[in-house]
């Protein structure tokens, strides 16, 4: 009977849900003699003697060319009047480069191609008159359709499905606040759908931003659909199905999974002191080392340094009103004067001053007093304008059966054997 009652739960499913048509494709094989042109960064490689290599350490640029025959005068021309297109100076360990010689006995550099990522690369062309210009491979996107329970965290499940850590981080990123990922429960759902990179449609190239996504938690479901709402900024925020902004003008906590290791508490009395009362005025957050610190909100840092028990920190003014602070940093990433926005990395966990584990100590002033993030009530994003509104609900409407229509995986359950009970 528990068999024909799952058939019937699918079969409702896969009625209410429209299968997506199946494109058919012939292919049809044609035998060709002649030998495919071999074709990379634009250039013919058969034209040219190829090298293939990784910037090692101790590499500089014109140390490269020098000793592939490059004139000393071109090298100058690409460090001076290319600058802003191909910085010499940054050239980065473990990137991989191309260059293509001459067919000669010299075996002179012609092209120097240098991969920024996997898409990005710069070309220096050698030959005649110098340049340097940027290019794209080639991408396919591919729409990806995920969907799990949670069994043990959410970075375990996300992986056992094979999805990218990076569908993992911006799903946190947008369930920030309305979500504490350190207290997730087992059978919480989500559904995901972003798109993935490919070039030459077969190597991956990483992953782009989420569409849309779904998360039930505590029984509480909770939709996200990307909407830009300033097309003159190009501004994009994640919206409910209400149009209500999931974000929040602060992030829940500064790292992604830190578990509340001590809270702000100004009676707080430590064994080392000789259980004096000493103040603890932040919320402690125990994470790795190494762990990425997130600004929780926009704005301006106003302190990027290193000073007795706080170790190194940063501090960042947001407006007239608030103020945060991050210390026990092992680096920081930012300096003082900088923007950066919420979510940015500012900095990694660390142990540096007076501390006894990796972790940050999140400082949170209001008014100019320090306070208890976790007992203040923050005020929310701006939701969406209602000029907008009708829009974004046309828009929405598809993705929503969308999700809907993506099933969860089956889990499988323990076998338990019938009981056979035996007359005395």
């Amino acid at each position: 009977m528990k068999n024909i009652g799952v058939l019937l739960v699918l079969m409702f499913v896969w009625g209410a849900c429209k299968e997506k048509p199946t494109q058919i494709v012939e292919q049809t094989k044609s035998i060709s003699m002649e030998k495919p042109i071999s074709t990379e960064y634009g250039f013919n490689l058969e034209d040219f003697g190829v090298l293939r290599d990784t910037i090692k350490n101790g590499d500089s640029f014109g140390e490269l060319l020098l000793k592939n025959h490059v004139d000393y005068p071109k090298i100058v021309k690409i460090a001076t009047e290319y600058k802003d297109t191909f910085d010499v100076k940054r050239i980065k360990i473990g990137k991989p480069y191309l260059l293509l010689t001459s067919k000669d006995s010299l075996e002179r550099a012609e092209v120097f191609i240098y991969e920024n990522d996997r898409i990005n690369y710069t070309v220096v062309d050698l030959r005649d008159s110098v340049r340097a210009y940027t290019g794209k491979k080639q991408v396919t996107y591919v729409e990806r359709e995920v969907a799990g329970i949670i069994k043990n965290s959410l970075s375990v499940d996300m992986d056992s499905l094979g999805v990218d850590y990076a569908v993992t981080h911006n799903l946190a990123q947008i369930y920030a606040w309305t979500i504490d990922f350190s207290r997730l429960q087992k059978n919480d759902k989500f559904k995901v759908i972003f798109k993935e990179k490919y070039i030459n449609d077969s190597i991956y190239a990483g992953v782009e931003d989420i569409k849309t996504a779904f998360f039930e938690h505590n029984g509480k479901p909770i939709y996200a659909f990307a909407y830009e709402n300033d097309s003159l900024k190009s501004l994009t925020d994640y919206y409910d199905e209400k149009a209500n902004n999931l974000r929040r003008t602060f992030l829940r906590m500064p790292v992604e999974f830190g578990r509340l290791s001590s809270r702000y508490n100004l009676k707080r009395r430590i064994k080392y002191y000789g259980y004096k009362v000493r103040p603890h005025k932040g919320t402690d957050y125990a994470a790795p080392i190494g762990t990425p610190i997130l600004a929780t909100a926009d704005g301006t840092v106003t302190e990027s340094t290193r000073r007795g028990g706080n170790g190194r920190y940063v501090k960042i003014r947001h407006n007239e009103t608030y103020s945060t602070q991050y210390l026990h940093m092992k680096k920081q990433k930012v300096k003082k004067g900088e923007f950066v926005r919420q979510g940015d990395v500012i900095g990694w966990v660390g142990m540096t001053g007076n501390t006894g584990g990796p972790h940050v100590c999140y400082r949170f002033w209001k008014n100019g007093r320090q306070v208890d993030p976790l007992r203040e009530e923050l005020p929310r994003a701006e939701p969406l304008h209602e000029t907008l509104r009708p829009d974004y609900f046309a828009y929405i409407n598809p993705l929503k059966a969308q999700l809907d229509c993506i099933p969860y995986p089956i889990l499988e359950e323990p076998v338990q054997e019938d009981l056979v009970t035996m007359n005395p």
